[in-house]
């Protein structure tokens, strides 16, 4: 079920946040089954590379679009891009997205307000200009990177965890909208991952990371099998579901201050 299965049909399917982490692996595992790439992150060297890289190993077509979807206009920009080339979007990865600890009051805003722009609106502004040509074509998909920090708030990262309880929202509302349409939409949430994120999220101290982490190969594979067998949230990992479903039993105030204390 997690593994990387061969398509029907080629595909095209753009992934952002793809130089790094669970965006990279999720991009290779659509490559491994034959989906062509539209890779997109700030670094254009770094997403050259990769391109090539899979477009050698696994004998797709890859592409890349540079850009900081810390922009307002970024999703106008790639949706822009990819007219341009003619090319149609089959699936939307929304990879890209950042943290940052500490009290919200002590935090930079601009920081914060970035955050919000990645992790939310850039998200949301993408979806949208895409979704209506999957509903169009009746085939393809949205696989949105959410975090198990979506399921509670989270003290001293609650910029964060507020942006990931939102992805999360948005992707199970959407998963009713489109209903029997052909278009599969999947919400992935991992936990602790040994990715980049911690380290400029600074998180690695904490207690959260020192419980263990998975791979990002591992949470990408899981979410790459979910969205293929169409589920609507896929929780990798046994200690990560176990906790994504007993903070739903717990008094609010409960999992707030286990939450603060795992991030301290």
């Amino acid at each position: 079920m997690g593994r990387c299965q061969n398509l029907e049909m080629a595909e095209t399917v753009l992934v952002t946040g793809a130089s790094s982490g669970i965006g990279l692996e999720l991009a290779r595992c659509f490559a491994r089954a034959g989906a062509n790439l539209i890779l997109v992150a700030r670094t254009e060297r770094k997403l050259q590379e990769l391109a090539a890289a899979a477009a050698s190993e696994f004998h797709v077509t890859a592409g890349v679009i540079p850009c900081d979807l810390s922009r307002p206009d970024a999703a106008a920009a790639i949706a822009a891009e990819i007219e341009r080339r003619g090319q149609a979007v089959d699936v939307l990865v929304n990879n890209a997205g950042f943290g940052d600890r500490g009290a919200f009051a002590e935090r930079d805003v601009d920081r914060q307000l970035s955050m919000i722009q990645v992790n939310v609106t850039s998200l949301t502004h993408l979806t949208r200009l895409l979704l209506p040509g999957m509903l169009a074509r009746g085939r393809g998909g949205v696989l949105n990177v959410a975090s198990t920090a979506a399921f509670q708030p989270g003290p001293n990262m609650a910029v964060y965890y507020a942006t990931k309880a939102y992805v999360l929202s948005f992707s199970e509302a959407l998963v009713e909208e489109v209903g029997q349409t052909g278009v599969t939409i999947s919400c992935l949430a991992p936990g602790p991952t040994d990715t980049g994120f911690a380290a400029e999220a600074n998180l690695l101290e904490t207690r959260l990371f020192k419980l263990g982490t998975m791979s990002a190969a591992e949470v990408a594979s899981a979410g790459y099998g979910g969205f293929r067998n169409r589920k609507a949230l896929v929780v990798p990992g046994l200690r990560n579901q176990l906790g994504a479903f007993a903070v739903r039993l717990a008094p609010r105030a409960m999992a707030r201050k286990i939450t603060a204390g795992l991030q301290a």
